[in-house]
């Protein structure tokens, strides 16, 4: 059995009076791919924030890799977690080259060969190397997102924190970034969170899911058990009634 890599014990965020996560929590092993999935406002990217360290406002326990996490985040962690966001336009500074965006995070941690390792990072996610010199804007959405995927790679993390990381793009390039996110975490042995409120986006890339519904993580089930609709809470039978497809992404 794998070893853990990622731990959160009754996990709470709080804004104000307003507790938008409640004592979640969850484990996932090393190599492993955990869902979160939930509707607008269930506290499913507050989590995530609150692991990556952009949200400092919790309590409970956050351990990746056996080390327990606190509020600010030195900048070793943030060379073994990074996260891919939603929208990768916005994530990504439109005044800057793709060789740019690629180099920063080489140069804040010290790394060198710099050269070769953006040619290594654009060809892992299918992109020719004359977008190197390209602006974000002269990419189409996919590419971005997989300029995105590359930039989180680049620094050679061991887990990524995806937040809806294809809602932002057209069904047949979701597809394509899915599987390209698949197969980077079976060949780098990647751990990977992924929150989305698609059930079948979820499905294709996680065996285990976390249904979340009003801050709370009401249950914890397995893509399969949640595929043939082998539900315990209502509200996961309620999400699995409104996807009109479970099955595989193409």
């Amino acid at each position: 059995m794998a070893p853990v890599m990622i731990d959160v014990d009754q996990l709470r965020v709080r804004f104000g009076d307003n507790e938008v996560v409640k004592g979640v929590s969850f484990q996932v092993p090393s190599g492993g791919s955990f869902g979160i999935v939930g509707e607008s406002g269930s506290g499913k990217s507050t989590v995530l924030r609150a692991m990556s360290g952009l949200n400092s406002a919790w309590t409970g326990r956050i351990a990746i890799n056996g080390q327990s996490l606190g509020a600010r985040r030195d900048r070793a962690f943030f060379r073994t977690v990074q996260m891919v966001f939603q929208d990768p336009y916005g994530s990504l500074h439109p005044r800057q080259t793709i060789d740019r965006i690629l180099s920063e995070p080489l140069l804040v941690h010290g790394i060198s060969d710099i050269e070769r390792r953006i040619e290594k990072a654009l060809a892992e996610v299918a992109l020719p190397s004359t977008a190197r010199f390209r602006y974000p804007h002269q990419l189409s959405g996919g590419q971005r997102q997989r300029v995105a995927i590359a930039r989180a790679l680049i620094s050679e993390p061991e887990t990524l924190l995806l937040d809806e990381p294809t809602s932002a793009l057209d069904v047949s390039v979701q597809a394509e970034i899915l599987n390209l996110l698949a197969d980077l975490r079976e060949r780098r042995h990647l751990t990977y969170i992924l929150v989305s409120h698609n059930l079948a986006v979820v499905t294709h890339l996680c065996p285990q899911v976390g249904v979340m519904i009003g801050g709370e993580m009401v249950e914890q089930l397995s893509a399969d058990d949640l595929r043939s609709g082998q539900t315990m809470h209502p509200h996961t039978a309620e999400l699995r009634a409104l996807s009109v497809d479970l099955e595989e992404v193409p």
